[in-house]
């Protein structure tokens, strides 16, 4: 395998990667909303912070390796903040 071949490799990797974390998200908080608290709940809040900073450093970190561009990088950080936000819009109508 040439060098380049490996590092496209680990780039898909590193996406791929980052995309299943962002969907593990995103399965936390619909399981959250559905059947433990409210979106008004700090504890909603909390995990909801602390599981987008996670996936923001997890980010930062393959920008910096080289393994994603930061464009990539924001658009799945975009994605997962209009889900969630529609998941949040979907539980006040209920």
């Amino acid at each position: 395998m040439l060098a380049s071949e490996m590092i496209v490799n680990h780039q898909e990797k590193a996406y791929a990667l980052l995309q299943a974390d962002a969907e593990k998200i995103l399965k936390l908080i619909k399981v959250q909303m559905d059947n433990l608290t409210m979106p008004q709940c700090p504890l909603y809040e909390e995990v909801l912070d602390t599981q987008m900073f996670g996936l923001s450093r997890e980010i930062d970190f393959a920008v910096r390796l080289g393994l994603l561009d930061s464009k990539d990088g924001k658009a799945i950080i975009d994605k997962l903040e209009k889900e969630v936000s529609a998941l949040h819009d979907a539980s006040l109508r209920k």
